[in-house]
């Protein structure tokens, strides 16, 4: 933990530097700068910082051009940027702050205070400039470069000016593979391929292989545009020269030396006494009797080898081992031609779908990233053009700032070297010019977007470029501002053992300006067992009848998944119930979706708020599939299953019932018909689907979607009926779906659909992602790599030991090293676990590559969390290769039981009040009938309604706009008055007699609509709360009446009667009160 404190953390140019010393280079604009920094270090302070000072020092706004890879990051950088010049220049900083701001981003003292002034004015230096700090991703700015590009040059790519950009090319594959499979249709030998490929790996794998060509086109086309893609899996003929001669290395077998050394080994196997000896012996000689060379290599092989490919048992025979060791020479010489055979097969399919693909693109204006990609590559190393490019660029950029270097790939890395290895070497190089000053900064420990082509190679070749190119420097920052001590202890515990392993390399300790936190530190969760494979086996082979509307289907893996999320959800729920942490300061980290979505289940059967910070798919939330029905129905009547949708929806909330009657009233036929025309008494959702759905049905001919949907959700009261439907902490969420839906409406191709036929349609091929809403108190799940860039005080980290992956298979392995502007080698393979001879050493390099990443994930996520990290595991079945991260941290970790899966551990009743002692199971007779039934009128809605507010109310601490919100959503699940019950909750809520018992400040425990016991009967208590009193714990158990007097009504009494003795049998020696909350917000205690 010293160490972790006090020792050195920076470094320049490879030797130890202060802090002081570090920040003078790294923010100097003059220098040219390549920084590797830790997680927390400060990246982006420091690029930002570099802006300040290079606007200090003169830059115009528009000659500092900052590059980083996602819009949301540059907004970040430009909202920092933005607040802090308005800081600085704001009245509250005197000239001695603006000092020390500048001295600590590397200023001297001296030259800081007379800076000061002018860093005051420099906000609106800038604004008066009228053009801003160009602060671009990657795309963004080869975009721009593709716009100043000649004709000719775009012709050449196959581009044109004023194209669109293609966001997702899913929807556009339909029509490609159409053409493509036009283009085989006229064309005998490419149609011979295609049939070959398709026999050989089936139809859905040679789909899946073709997609991978799109994926990855750039590197297919600069290997075959360098002439290098045919060969990047040779024949065997190339490998081995003496099988030059032969049409296929199996016709070795006809070669009289190798064809008499089997028949030898086969006539000495058939001679022994034993019958295994003697019978694969004469499999050997049969094989060798076959026509079909290929079949005869496999029976050869398979008469003396098993299926792992080692020799029998019990064979033993004189030049055996020499026979084995021709077949295996045979074998992968065979398994070297047929992936020749088959990757040239691919390469010659893939020029043609290329060829479709850019064809398609031209007829329709379009064009994708690549395209930008490849246009700025081709601009900035062009002979002819960039010269022209080097002038423009040299006019308007004086300083170049590059955040996340780690995510760069080969190809933007060779767009950016071409334009800036013109100024290398002594006064500018070859273009003469003062070379603009270069700053990238990154943390290949953070790389793990190999997926999207970055490559952490990159980095290390442009520090060098940056040091011995444009004479800057290489800094080094190990100290970080983020986690404290007790998680960086663990982190440098983990990596170093890593490092003397051998799995990791070039990791430093790191030391951190946070000081030591009581409770911090890395623990555990109790891992997921897998059982038995033998009681596994027989609870999957009981057969269970269900019924599959209404019971779902889980699967055993399923459960065991549901139950690290219940575990992960109890000790948020710890966490948060102590006090110390709020929701909104946990992060729960996965490296696959579907473990976040049981995490939010289990949280939200807990009633913590949680939030999916990534983007959600648009139709995957409930409340668009059923406007998208309601609106299938208008469109096409006759869809009866879109109609039925709509009705058990919130936009009517027909019951199943209703359904059935309406289905009777329809005998089969127009079920629509039957809703409009029939007779609905007693079926309030039908009569109200009646009153609506006419007006909706004439509106649907006549508006646009948008203004139909509009009016559907504004007539029905949708939001307000949803928001009365889901839990509180799924309202947020809920509504955004809504409003993303109605924006969709708006933008969804430019708002070209005039029918609700087409926007549906629409909707439903397209992918469309939709932006969670922000909700800062609320538990935030994402994966590793969405959480890149973000922190919270305490992160879960959940499938520590996940399952081996399976083998990938219609792959296409790329090697480019990052020296090269294009790749060495783009091999079509069908499986990883089966590569030809010639890739071995690619795919072990691949292989150590993921392995690589996969560590630099366990950094990603462990670097989030400033107090804790705490881990859990489901025991794999079969564990992926190599230390998994629970391995890694097991030892270093503090075990964690949190408190409800201790008290499940420890036998206890499944059903209990939360917080109090659990009560045994009981059998739940049907509620003996009351003699206080609410009565179907005004006064009993009015008096749901109120209590659904007070439910809400409570459990949101809504006030306010809140509460009023809260209020008419409720009015309109009970048909109540907005006013009325808004009044009477706030009177409720507000009154002081009972304000104490909504004050969660002052409370020991409280629940909503408690449910308990007495004997066989089911009770709901309206609230139950714990207060302190006198040094006691004292339960209170409160009813909400509207009824005047309600204590004088024997009923009344006698029910409360029943809770307190419920409450007491659960808390014996523990005081309990009952009182009554009136409509005008007087309590009423009542001495039972």
């Amino acid at each position: 933990m010293e160490f972790a404190l006090n020792a050195p953390a920076y470094q320049a140019d490879g030797a130890p530097v202060s802090r002081e010393a570090f920040y003078t280079i790294a923010c100097d604009p003059q220098r040219s700068v390549a920084v590797e920094a830790c997680a927390g270090a400060g990246k982006t302070w420091m690029l930002v910082s570099r802006i300040v000072r290079a606007l200090l020092d003169g830059a115009r706004p528009q000659e500092i051009l900052a590059i980083t890879f996602t819009r949301k990051a540059a907004g970040e950088m430009r909202e920092r940027l933005n607040q802090w010049l308005a800081d600085f220049a704001s009245p509250q900083a005197d000239d001695a702050k603006r000092a020390a701001e500048l001295v600590a981003r590397g200023v001297p003292p001296a030259q800081a205070a007379g800076l000061a002034a002018r860093l005051a004015g420099l906000h609106e230096q800038v604004l008066a400039s009228g053009r801003p700090v160009e602060i671009r991703t990657f795309h963004a700015w080869f975009s721009q470069l593709l716009k100043t590009a000649p004709l000719d040059l775009l012709a050449a790519l196959g581009l044109q000016p004023g194209m669109s950009l293609i966001e997702d090319i899913d929807e556009h594959l339909g029509e490609i593979f159409r053409r493509f499979h036009a283009a085989l249709l006229d064309d005998a030998a490419l149609h011979a391929d295609y049939r070959a490929l398709i026999e050989r790996r089936g139809r859905s794998q040679t789909a899946k292989w073709l997609a991978t060509v799109l994926d990855k086109r750039v590197e297919i086309e600069l290997a075959d545009e360098a002439g290098v893609l045919d060969d990047s899996v040779p024949s065997a003929a190339q490998l081995w020269p003496a099988l030059a001669a032969l049409p296929h290395p199996a016709h070795r077998l006809h070669d009289a030396e190798a064809r008499g050394l089997l028949l030898r080994v086969a006539a000495a196997l058939g001679a022994q006494a034993k019958a295994t000896p003697r019978k694969q012996g004469s499999l050997l000689e049969q094989a060798l009797a076959l026509e079909d060379v290929e079949a005869a290599l496999q029976a050869a092989r398979s008469a003396l080898l098993n299926s792992s490919g080692q020799l029998r048992a019990h064979l033993a025979a004189p030049e055996l081992d020499d026979a084995v060791a021709l077949l295996d020479a045979i074998h992968h010489a065979a398994r070297q031609q047929a992936a020749h055979d088959e990757h040239l097969r691919m390469a010659r399919l893939s020029r043609v779908l290329l060829a479709q693909f850019a064809a398609f693109k031209r007829l329709r204006g379009l064009a994708d990233m690549a395209d930008l990609e490849r246009c700025a590559l081709a601009l900035l190393r062009d002979a002819d053009l960039s010269g022209w490019v080097q002038e423009r660029l040299d006019s308007r950029v004086r300083h170049v700032l590059i955040d996340e270097f780690q995510d760069t790939s080969p190809l933007q890395w060779h767009a950016l070297h071409s334009w800036l290895s013109a100024y290398a070497g002594a006064g500018g190089g070859a273009s003469g010019q003062r070379p603009p000053s270069v700053f990238i900064v990154g943390d290949p420990k953070q790389s793990i977007y190999r997926f999207r082509r970055a490559e952490p190679r990159v980095f290390a070749a442009a520090s060098d470029f940056v040091a011995d190119g444009l004479g800057g420097h290489v800094l080094a920052c190990d100290h970080t501002r983020r986690n404290a001590p007790e998680v960086i202890a663990a982190l440098n515990r983990v990596f170093e053992a890593a490092q003397r392993d051998g799995d990791y390399s070039d990791y430093r300790a790191h030391s951190t300006e946070i000081a030591p936190l009581a409770g911090a530190g890395v623990r555990a969760l109790p891992p997921v067992p897998r059982p038995p494979r033998e009681s596994a086996a027989r609870d999957e082979g009981r057969l269970l009848w269900r019924d599959s509307l209404v019971t779902p289907r889980h699967e055993p893996e399923e459960v065991l998944r549901e139950q690290e999320a219940r575990w992960v959800a109890q000790a948020a729920g710890e966490l948060v119930a102590g006090g110390s942490v709020a929701p909104g300061e946990i992060f729960v980290l996965c490296r696959k979706r579907a473990s976040l979505r049981l995490v939010a289940q289990a949280l939200q059967a807990r009633h913590l708020p949680a939030a999916a910070v990534e983007d959600q798919s648009l139709m995957d939330a409930p409340e668009v599939r059923d406007l998208i029905a309601m609106l299938d129905a208008l469109a096409s009547p006759q869809h009866r299953l879109s109609l039925a949708q709509a009705l058990r929806s919130p936009l009517f909330g027909a019951a199943d019932d209703e359904l059935i009657a309406l289905a009777q009233a329809a005998d089969g036929g127009d079920w629509f018909g039957a809703l409009l025309r029939g007779s609905h008494d007693g079926r309030p959702a039908l009569q109200r689907a009646q009153r609506l759905l006419p007006a909706w049905l004439q509106a649907a001919r006549e508006l646009p979607p948008h203004d139909l949907l509009d009016r559907i959700v504004a007539e029905s009261a949708y939001r307000e009926r949803v928001a009365a439907t889901v839990p509180p902490e799924q309202r947020a969420a809920a509504l955004n779906a809504i409003d993303a839906l109605l924006g969709q409406a708006l933008t969804l191709d430019g708002a070209r659909y005039a029918t609700p036929y087409n926007f549906v349609r629409a909707l439903k091929r397209r992918a469309l992602k939709v932006a969670p809403p922000a909700q800062r108190n609320a538990v935030q799940l994402l994966t590793v790599h969405g959480a890149k860039g973000l922190e919270a005080r305490v992160v879960f980290i959940m499938d520590s030991s996940p399952e081996r992956a399976g083998t990938d298979t219609a792959t296409v392995l790329v090697d480019w090293p990052v020296e090269l502007d294009r790749p060495a080698r783009c091999a079509f393979v069908y499986s990883e676990g089966d590569v030809p001879p010639s890739l071995a050493p690619a795919m072990l390099a691949e292989l150590a590559a993921r392995q690589r990443e996969e560590l630099n994930g366990l950094y990603v996520a462990m670097t989030r969390a400033r107090e804790q990290v705490v881990f859990s595991r489901t025991e794999p079945h079969i564990a992926a290769p190599g230390a998994s991260w629970w391995q890694r941290v097991e030892a270093l970790a503090q075990p964690w039981l949190p408190a409800d899966v201790a008290s499940a551990a420890a036998g206890q009743g499944a059903f209990a009040l939360p917080g109090l002692p659990a009560l045994p199971p009981v059998a739940v007779a049907d509620p003996a009938p009351a003699a206080f039934a609410a009565r179907d009128d005004r006064a009993s809605r009015l008096g749901q309604a109120v209590h659904r507010t007070l439910e809400w109310a409570t459990a949101d601490r809504a006030t306010g706009e809140a509460l009023e919100v809260l209020a008419t959503a409720a009015a309109s699940a009970f048909d109540s008055p907005p006013r009325e019950v808004l009044r009477i909750a706030s009177t409720m809520l507000q009154h002081a007699s009972g304000r104490r018992f909504f004050d969660r400040a002052g409370l020991l425990w409280a629940g909503n609509e408690v449910a308990v016991a007495q004997g066989a009967q089911a009770l709901r208590i309206d609230r139950l709360v714990a207060l302190d009193e006198g040094g006691r714990r004292v339960w209170w158990v409160l009813d909400y009446k509207l009824a005047h007097k309600p204590q004088a009504q024997q009923e009344y009494r006698q029910q409360m009667q029943r809770y307190r003795d419920a409450v007491q049998a659960l808390q014996p020696g523990e005081r309990v009160r009952c009182a009554l909350i009136a409509g005008t917000g007087e309590v009423v205690e009542l001495d039972i």
